[in-house]
């Protein structure tokens, strides 16, 4: 699909400014808390922000490092950096000093936005950041003299934008200068910066949110991912303003009642939202009372979404979910099922403007049907990762770009995901998936969450171990039955056996009180690969 930007172009003005040229200056864009704002009140904010970066030493091509909860001030911060031509880094701001030493040296930030409940992690991680030169501080907390040295100004937030000018003269950006780093999820080591250009997640959001999921000025959404990952990046503040729609953000961890509760008084039309919480929403105890009938659909990513979880959801709260697949190396999904078009079980079928491939070992396309490496073409690739040159070469092979994810594609053309190539398992000498295995246990009565691994008896061969978290009343049962687990850990395997080929039941099951999780909601695979060491 030929998709082209003009040659000096900025994504602040493709996001964010257009929609006052559009005329949608007074139109609601953002709701938080009990407070609403216009496209004009964001686009003066954004301004002020811009400014004051500036002001602080952020320029052109100078990375501005933002860690934030959801809230208005990532909003502006997002927007006044792309204005001013400033690279964007977002990450957690749930993390310990130690992540934020990484950060600050990787990045090599000059400006730092946080918020108030950081400080004193943050303070640690700046004693060594030998490239910080700001630190602009959300919330009430003004930073006192604890929080200086002769490097770093530490700053209020507040003060810094309200001395700000309303105006702000935009960078003379290209439509190839770099843009923003997305972060990989740091499954194996740390965590890479994916380099994009301008030009990147305009193009997805053409493609992906315009063309293929339809969203319109007329929808609000809402996320249970943070803004901080790309994922909710897009759905959630990017692609409803590219269409002039709008978005409600809250701060607090997103939990089953939270949601509930925010769908409910927002009257969202998406529902950004990954597996674990479409599980944990549909066991909560009052989830058929509540009233989601304003949702059109939700996204779901992040993992591959079972059927079970599907059907439930599609039984119990009449909404359809288009399960789909992106990544930090390409900003946003490029294969999904699609409002109207949701194959259960499967990710949908690749969107127009991209192009899939599926390899074997030696790097030739397999045949329909058959499971191989997923390689993904499409004008939002990243150039890179930063100071992983060998890396990078692995990923980015000329046009095509290497996910790491097992597949095969139906004759349908839609695509079924395996699990990542470094999950799958070898068993009696072939692959499997965890996820299969997965997918299966979660159709028992007992199971509320999986997890499948590999593991070594000691004899130097892999085997199935599945940590499994029971539902609430099985659980319970268990307590005053201390015959129940080993039966039920019998019971489990027999059921594996007989929906799955023998050699794919879990040689071991450890019944868990709850499976750990990523900063992005994913299991935490590599987590619990250490534990079973």
């Amino acid at each position: 699909m030929s998709l082209q930007f003009p040659e000096r172009f900025n994504m602040a003005d493709y996001f964010l400014y257009r929609n006052l040229e559009e005329g949608r200056a007074d139109k609601t864009c953002l709701y938080f808390e009990d407070q609403t704002f216009t496209y004009a009140e964001a686009a003066l904010n954004s301004n002020r922000v811009g400014n004051a970066l500036r002001e602080f030493g952020a320029g052109l091509e100078e990375r501005v490092l933002i860690v934030l909860p959801d809230c208005p001030e990532f909003v502006w911060t997002w927007f006044g950096a792309a204005r001013i031509g400033a690279v964007i880094a977002m990450v957690n701001p749930l993390l310990p000093a130690e992540d934020y030493k990484y950060y600050l040296e990787y990045t090599r930030a000059r400006v730092a936005v946080i918020h108030e409940s950081l400080l004193a992690n943050f303070n640690e991680a700046a004693t060594e950041a030998r490239y910080l030169r700001a630190v602009l501080v959300v919330g009430d907390r003004e930073p006192d003299a604890d929080f200086t040295n002769n490097r770093i100004v530490w700053s209020s937030f507040k003060s810094a934008v309200l001395a700000a000018a309303d105006t702000c003269t935009p960078a003379d950006t290209h439509r190839d200068d770099i843009a923003i780093w997305l972060f990989s999820s740091g499954s194996t080591g740390n965590p890479k910066g994916a380099v994009h250009l301008q030009h990147d997640l305009p193009f997805n959001t053409e493609v992906f949110a315009k063309r293929t999921m339809g969203v319109n000025e007329n929808d609000l959404t809402v996320s249970v991912p943070k803004l901080f990952f790309g994922y909710a990046t897009g759905t959630n503040l990017l692609f409803p303003f590219a269409v002039g729609g709008a978005t409600a953000l809250f701060s607090e961890r997103s939990t089953p009642e939270k949601l509930f509760a925010v769908i409910e008084h927002y009257r969202p039309t998406i529902l950004t939202t990954v597996p674990t919480m479409i599980n944990s929403m549909l066991n909560a105890p009052d989830a058929g009372r509540r009233d989601l009938s304003s949702l059109r659909f939700c996204y779901s990513a992040g993992e591959a979404l079972p059927v079970e979880l599907y059907e439930r959801w599609r039984q119990n709260i009449g909404v359809e979910i288009c399960d789909g697949i992106g990544s930090a190396e390409m900003f946003h999904i490029y294969i999904s099922n699609r409002p109207g078009d949701v194959k259960p079980g499967s990710l949908g079928r690749i969107v127009a403007g991209y192009e899939a491939k599926i390899v074997a070992a030696d790097d030739t396309e397999v045949a329909t049907d058959e499971m191989g490496t997923l390689k993904i073409k499409g004008d939002s690739a990243a150039l890179c990762y930063w100071n992983a040159h060998e890396k990078s070469k692995q990923t980015f092979a000329g046009d095509w770009c290497t996910t790491g994810d097992q597949f095969h594609v139906d004759s349908d053309g839609y695509y079924w995901y395996h699990g990542r190539t470094d999950d799958m398992l070898k068993v009696s000498g072939i692959f499997v998936a965890p996820g299969e295995i997965e997918n299966c246990l979660l159709q028992h009565s007992a199971v509320l969450e999986c997890a499948v691994i590999g593991c070594d008896s000691g004899d130097g061969l892999v085997k199935p171990k599945a940590f499994i978290v029971l539902r609430e009343e099985v659980s319970t049962r268990s307590v005053s039955d201390e015959s129940l687990p080993d039966a039920l850990a019998t019971e489990l395997k027999d059921f594996v056996k007989t929906h799955l080929a023998p050699y794919k039941y879990p040689r071991w099951i450890e019944f868990v009180s709850t499976l750990p999780k990523n900063d992005r909601g994913k299991i935490d695979r590599k987590q619990l690969k250490q534990e079973a060491r």
